[in-house]
């Protein structure tokens, strides 16, 4: 079995904008620095959470360029190169090669649905054809790319296909593929949680990496999650697990990604708006979402940790 690239909590974060919607890159040295005081061992840029299916190819270099710099070997980068165009999709790949990142990741194109194997093996291998010497994980999240394929048949011909492929990230709520990727070919691939609500289950089916939004935040929550899968104790993983998703039903009363990225703002790295299509909360909406914040940081205390 191969030593894996991408271990314990790797943070999707959130990508700073000013009230203008401009990029502010001058957050992100801050914003890498949070995530290492929380021992956050990589950070997945330019994914959903990053909004990067919203940001311009120049602006997207940008962001990948001031998270390779701020990060200086500390934490991992992994560049979401993802585009509707495959061949867009390549140069970015290729420019997060030449900036340093360590590896890239791409989910399947979306407008015009991917239907076969085949199909999403052609527009991945051309895609990480970019980025020769970097890993390559495909970025399954079927809730946004409409495509719901085998990924065990995805390794299966994409394994010839693309000499650099590690693994997948796996954002769906299905229990049993999780399984067959962590074993399939004795665990040669490396399959990463990306639902932090199924955090527990990813670690009882033997996955060694997550990545998720609420790593940001909440990254000590998560930890103690897995230090107590790992002791055995699970009556108190399943309740701090229990807590997780109590998280995420939260945020999702405010609309998801729009709140999690305004609570940002209350730990002192205000990360801007979102921007469009996603629309920002109002401000008696942000009181509310304030209120909220403070009284599960009450009841969670590891989610009032001090970020330096």
């Amino acid at each position: 079995m191969p030593t894996p690239l991408l271990t314990g909590l790797v943070a999707a974060p959130f990508t700073p904008f000013l009230s203008d919607g401009r990029l502010n890159l001058e957050l992100i040295p801050a914003l890498c620095d949070h995530l290492l005081a929380h021992r956050v061992s990589a950070a997945f840029v330019c994914g959903s959470t990053g909004e990067g299916t919203s940001l311009t190819d120049a602006e997207r270099r940008q962001v990948t360029a001031a998270w390779v710099h701020a990060a200086r070997g500390r934490l991992k980068v992994v560049v979401h190169i993802g585009h509707l165009s495959a061949s867009c999709a390549r140069e970015l790949a290729a420019h997060a090669q030449e900036v340093g990142a360590d590896a890239i990741s791409s989910c399947a194109p979306s407008f015009f649905p991917i239907q076969s194997i085949e199909q999403l093996v052609s527009v991945t291998a051309e895609s990480a054809a970019g980025a020769p010497d970097l890993p390559f994980y495909f970025y399954h999240i079927p809730a946004l790319t409409r495509m719901e394929l085998s990924m065990v048949d995805y390794l299966h011909r994409a394994g010839p296909a693309i000499p650099s492929l590690r693994g997948v990230k796996f954002t769906h709520a299905d229990f049993e593929e999780p399984l067959r990727l962590i074993t399939y070919q004795n665990g040669h691939y490396e399959i990463l949680g990306g639902r932090e609500q199924m955090l527990l289950a990813a670690l009882a089916t033997g996955a060694r990496g997550a990545i998720g939004s609420n790593f940001n935040f909440a990254a000590p929550l998560y930890h103690e999650i897995w230090s107590s899968f790992q002791n055995n104790d699970l009556p108190r993983a399943r309740r701090l697990q229990g807590q997780a998703i109590e998280l995420t039903l939260f945020f999702r009363r405010f609309g998801g990604l729009r709140a999690m990225k305004a609570v940002m703002a209350f730990l002192g790295l205000d990360c801007g708006p979102v921007r469009a299509p996603l629309k920002p909360l109002t401000l008696s909406e942000k009181k509310e979402l304030e209120i909220g914040w403070q009284q599960l940081a009450q009841s969670t205390p590891t989610l009032s940790m001090p970020t330096e």
